[in-house]
């Protein structure tokens, strides 16, 4: 647990610390909207499916588009294993340029998830693999070739209702999530971003839910120098398919 406090901590003050080096720092503002599915197969096995939209505010423009796909296995009460494929169609990270093309990254994921319940809050401890493929362009048109990087995520988050009655809820989330870089192209960019995240999550039942939460995002660019600072509002829809019987 130690060494959960130690990243907890880093990860909210690494921001801050390498603030004090920036050669330059471009604040932007985007919003997330994103629909979120779980399809239960057994009591153990479920699909996790996410179509996400992110897109710049001022002014405003696409960023990325994301479809996600991934098979959870419930090997223990408390512990959670998963692994997929996600598939990114990046238009620009800067809303002032408009290229003629979208950059594709292939992405494949596993991760290991441990839940622990205390005093009426749920937390979750995940760490994550990400094996990323990125094709390769100049200013004008994609390359035909690939760059690769492995990227190591660690994400706390804490869960709790705040209210609930019969079959509704509202929740509220609170998260830290850390992520570094690995790989010969990632030399320069170890440190890959931070991201702070609160939301507030409203079930109008078990199946049902809408939340919306509040993502502060440091990210280190891949000049290895310069940095995004994110303000980012985000709007997710939850749908749990039951799955009927059979009679």
């Amino acid at each position: 647990m130690k060494v959960l406090r130690l990243l907890f901590c880093f990860g909210l003050v690494s921001p801050f610390l390498m603030a004090q080096n920036l050669t330059k720092t471009d604040h932007q503002t985007l919003t997330w909207i994103r629909y979120y599915n779980i399809l239960p197969i057994s009591e153990k096995w479920a699909v996790h499916s996410e179509i996400d939209n992110r897109s710049f505010v001022n002014p405003i423009h696409e960023n990325l588009f994301v479809i996600r796909l991934q098979g959870r296995y419930r090997i223990h009460k408390n512990i959670d294993l998963g692994a997929g494929f996600a598939y990114f169609n990046v238009n620009t990270q800067d809303p002032k340029l408009d290229p003629d093309f979208s950059i594709p990254e292939y992405r494949m994921q596993q991760d290991v998830t441990f839940i622990h319940d205390a005093a009426r809050i749920t937390f979750h401890n995940r760490f994550q693999l990400e094996e990323r493929f990125f094709q390769k362009a100049t200013k004008t048109e994609l390359l035909n070739d690939f760059s690769f990087a492995y990227r190591f995520r660690y994400r706390l988050q804490a869960t709790f209702d705040l209210w609930k009655k019969e079959k509704q809820s509202l929740k509220a989330t609170l998260s830290d999530e850390i992520m570094f870089n690995f790989g010969k192209d990632n030399k320069r960019n170890t440190f890959d971003q931070n991201r702070i995240y609160t939301a507030l999550r409203y079930h109008f039942n078990p199946n049902v839910g809408l939340e919306l939460g509040y993502l502060k995002n440091f990210q280190r660019r891949a000049s290895g120098v310069d940095f995004y600072d994110r303000d980012i509002i985000r709007f997710t829809f939850y749908h749990r398919i039951n799955r009927k019987p059979r009679i």
